[in-house]
């Protein structure tokens, strides 16, 4: 509840930036009349840039997109101050899913969430996720979440394999031959070839030497890994 987040976070000291002025004031009137202390607004990355140095908020709410170009301005602004001031929680925030944005900042470590902005409205639950991210956690929006397992489930490359292909593609990627993988699996050495035969073409790939196209399956297994 919105009580319990408050008084987690209390002494929160945040930093925000975005370029529409209505949410981002809308955000730091949520934000003082929760309890949390917003030292500054920002509506672009060299601004943010400067107030966290100066600051050095516990938390930065960041816009991905924001001037001049606005593709990545606020996902590199948030990368600087992982790398210079990792003692600062980052929550940035999205009008879209952005599975390559999140993904990039959300391994960068602890102390990160990805959320859309339509979660906002929901008052308890955003003000939840600030204090999970401020405490150290990562939080990662539902949305996010359901393409990335959409994702998964359309571009793995795997999946037209059965599990005994996947083994002997497996094996591939060690460098075994036929013959060794064979006497792994206890298997004959042609029942291999006719394995081999099978992930090569259910991968699709392009006709050339035998040898060749080994190489692109271990390479596609490995990409898929």
């Amino acid at each position: 509840m919105i009580v319990a987040a408050m008084a987690q976070s209390a002494a929160a000291r945040v930093v925000l930036a975005d370029d529409d002025v209505l949410l981002r004031e809308g955000l730091a009137s949520l934000l003082e009349r929760s309890s949390f202390d917003v030292v500054g607004r920002a509506d672009d990355a060299r601004q943010l840039l400067q107030l966290v140095a100066e600051e050095k908020p516990d938390l930065a709410i960041i816009d991905i997109r924001m001037p001049p170009t606005h593709t990545t301005e606020g996902l590199d602004a948030a990368r600087r101050i992982r790398e210079e001031h990792p003692e600062t929680a980052i929550l940035v925030l999205s009008a879209h899913v952005e599975v390559e944005h999140a993904m990039d900042l959300l391994a960068s470590g602890e102390r990160s969430g990805y959320l859309l902005k339509s979660r906002v409205t929901d008052v308890d639950e955003f003000l939840a996720t600030i204090d999970r991210v401020v405490r150290g956690g990562s939080v990662v929006d539902p949305a996010l979440v359901q393409e990335l397992v959409a994702a998964r489930r359309v571009e793995d490359p795997l999946d037209v394999l059965s599990s005994r292909e996947r083994e002997v593609l497996s094996l591939m990627a060690e460098g075994r031959s036929n013959a060794g993988i064979a006497q792994l699996l206890w298997v004959t050495e042609g029942t291999v070839e006719k394995h081999v035969h099978s992930i090569l073409g259910k991968l699709r790939l392009p006709e050339s030497n035998e040898a060749h196209r080994r190489v692109l399956a271990v390479l596609t297994f490995l990409d898929a890994r």
